[in-house]
């Protein structure tokens, strides 16, 4: 046989997309595993999220990542969801196998992965969420399944996602979940253990941007965490240093996402060190030890 000049295409669908980094993680990973894979980062709108799916068998893609607004409206378009996807309501990665579509959700293991690189300790302690979204709703099932007690659940009012990731969280886990209607500043009650923004809240261009809430009730004793990678070191990570508290970026939890995903789409372990220090090098940030 001849040499081959065809790669396997993954990559991810989203709405907007141009500034979504994941592509430079994969890139990494796949040079240092020697594997002829490229990864594509595509503008689907949500109107061609259907087509968009469908073409994935047609095209011999392995999978796809799904991101802003496609990770509760993709389920509808796949043949398999994995049992704790189905409890979120929402999928990040999809892999194709058999000409079939299997749906997973690595978001919310992604993140917990990444505190407990930091040996941040979950059973018992009480987080504060700010935001209810595809990622959120990840992440508060695999806190509460981390062993969370209380989940405050902070949502701008209108939209029910807040409401409904609390019912969510009350009946399928046993954490205790609350809503927090986020109509104005609000404070961090002094208890809480966790503060995570898992909002678009500061996600590039809108570098200057943070959540709304009174940061002077961010104590030391607490421990924040941001989902955005882009710049990792976000405006709300900044001023929760002021006040002393432990700050996590969202490049560990990207990456930690990622080697879980490429396991479904190659087969093989990626290299999280490797993929992390291309991100870090691409923000022109320096890693901490």
């Amino acid at each position: 046989m001849g040499k081959s000049y065809r790669e396997e295409l993954v990559g991810v669908f989203g709405c907007p997309i141009d500034e979504n980094p994941t592509v430079v993680v994969a890139e990494a990973a796949f040079k240092d595993l020697g594997i002829p894979y490229r990864y594509l980062t595509i503008l689907v709108k949500p109107e061609d999220l259907e087509n968009a799916m469908k073409a994935l068998p047609a095209l011999n893609m392995k999978g796809i990542h799904l991101t802003i607004p496609h990770k509760v409206e993709v389920l509808k378009y796949l043949d398999h969801v994995a049992e704790d996807a189905a409890i979120m309501g929402a999928v990040n990665t999809v892999w194709v196998k058999d000409g079939e579509l299997y749906g997973e959700n690595t978001d919310g293991k992604g993140f917990i992965k990444s505190l407990q690189d930091e040996n941040v300790e979950m059973k018992g302690k009480k987080v504060m969420m700010l935001g209810a979204g595809g990622a959120g709703r990840a992440i508060a099932v695999e806190l509460a399944n981390a062993g969370a007690e209380t989940i405050l659940i902070a949502n701008r009012p209108g939209s029910g996602r807040g409401e409904e990731l609390v019912k969510l969280v009350n009946e399928k886990t046993s954490a205790n979940a609350k809503y927090i209607c986020w109509d104005h500043t609000l404070d961090v009650p002094e208890d809480v253990d966790i503060l995570v923004n898992v909002t678009n809240i500061g996600l590039y261009p809108n570098v200057d941007q943070k959540p709304d809430i009174n940061y002077a009730t961010v104590k030391p004793e607490m421990v924040v965490c941001d989902v955005i990678p882009n710049h990792p070191h976000t405006m709300f990570l900044k001023e929760a240093k002021k006040n002393g508290a432990k700050t996590i970026d969202g490049l560990g939890m990207l990456v930690n996402q990622a080697v879980i995903s490429f396991k479904f789409w190659t087969g093989r372990d990626c290299n999280a060190k490797v993929m992390k220090e291309a991100l870090a090098k691409e923000y022109g940030v320096e890693l901490e030890d």
